[in-house]
């Protein structure tokens, strides 16, 4: 794969505080790639840096193997959409999208012919001739991205464009953003702190935590196989059920004990050899637990009761308790479940995730 961004090394501190750690990322040529995390990660503070907004502390950074580390915004080849739409507000539609290339002294047949070009890309021809106030905010944020598209870049780089707009509009642009990226197979590195944009739009993500890259995968993979506790419980609403425990040596068959009651790890497969007598975090997302009539001739099932349900149309979510612990399950919508009602349950540890309690690692 050639690489349209690198980034080496990169660290960026303001005083004591260090933001971005030694952070190393390849992005593929026409990759889109979602930088994820929750607020004060780095996530939009690496995003400024590949932009040039930001001075890093140390390292470089390459666009089509060029190192624009100290190249001005302008000289880099990216076209970024920021959180707010940030359009001039007495100018029309189109002045907004001409005007950074009337800047740049373009031929005026260029202007016009880019300017159709994004109008009909992004289906804003009609309102080219309306300033912004007359604008709804889902149509001020495809002018944005437009904007940048008019630029002819290789990079766009997108800062939480979504997160100003209701939740319709964001599904809704949400689809326009990943149309625009298979029409044009630009690279696109878009940052945000919500997991269901990041999981429907990435080709790969970034998941961040105090400046260090947790986890860069493809999203099947950060969503089964989390690298670690951190990830695991990031990603997934509602989160991933989590036991504390250990394993143990039940006649030669290998189980996660937890509070009296035996799991065994059939099925489980671990990355490492796996041993009895150590403290370990089994994890189970809500849909690979199955209940009652799914249990489909399970080897082994526990009882649980049912505390409480919520309806959420297409499927039930199921909070039960077991053992000691609370365990969300989701559940088929036809079916309702009242409190109290006893249900038995079984994991398929197959799809399960077992994690070091120490190092929070994944085994």
């Amino acid at each position: 794969m050639t690489h349209s961004v690198s980034i080496k090394d990169l660290s960026l501190s303001f005083g004591a505080v260090k933001v971005l750690q030694n952070l190393n990322l390849d992005i593929g040529d026409g990759e889109f790639l979602v930088l994820l995390g929750s607020s004060g990660c780095g996530k939009s503070t690496l995003l400024n840096c590949i932009a040039g907004l930001l001075e890093p502390t140390d390292g470089q950074i390459f666009i089509k193997d060029k190192n624009v580390t100290w190249e001005e915004p302008k000289d880099r080849g990216i076209g970024m959409v920021f959180q707010s739409y940030a359009l001039y507000p007495q100018m029309t539609v189109e002045k907004n999208l001409s005007f950074g290339l009337q800047v740049a002294k373009m031929p005026k047949a260029e202007i016009d012919k880019r300017v159709a070009r994004a109008a009909e890309i992004l289906q804003i021809g009609p309102l080219l001739r309306r300033k912004p106030s007359e604008l709804s905010g889902g149509q001020r944020q495809r002018v944005a991205i437009g904007r940048a598209l008019v630029r002819d870049v290789d990079v766009f780089l997108f800062d939480e464009p979504l997160s100003n707009l209701d939740a319709k509009l964001r599904s809704e642009l949400r689809v326009e953003i990943k149309r625009l990226h298979q029409s044009l197979k630009n690279t696109m590195i878009y940052v945000t702190h919500d997991q269901i944009e990041a999981l429907t739009l990435a080709d790969r993500i970034a998941i961040m935590k105090s400046g260090v890259i947790q986890q860069l995968a493809d999203p099947n993979t950060i969503y089964n196989v989390p690298q670690n506790l951190f990830v695991a419980g990031f990603i997934g609403s509602p989160s991933m059920n989590f036991l504390h425990g250990e394993t143990a040596d039940r006649g030669g068959r290998l189980v996660f004990a937890t509070d009296g009651v035996d799991f065994a790890l059939d099925g489980y497969r671990a990355g490492e050899p796996l041993a009895a007598g150590r403290k370990v975090v089994l994890g189970v997302r809500p849909e690979h637990i199955r209940i009652d009539e799914h249990l489909n001739g399970a080897r082994e099932t526990h009882e649980a009761t049912v505390d409480i349900e919520e309806p959420m149309g297409a499927d039930n979510l199921l909070w039960l308790k077991h053992a000691g612990h609370t365990i969300s399950v989701r559940t088929a919508g036809s079916r309702r479940f009242s409190p109290g009602t006893k249900v038995r349950l079984a994991f398929d540890m197959s799809l399960a995730s077992l994690f070091d309690a120490a190092t929070e690692d994944r085994i």
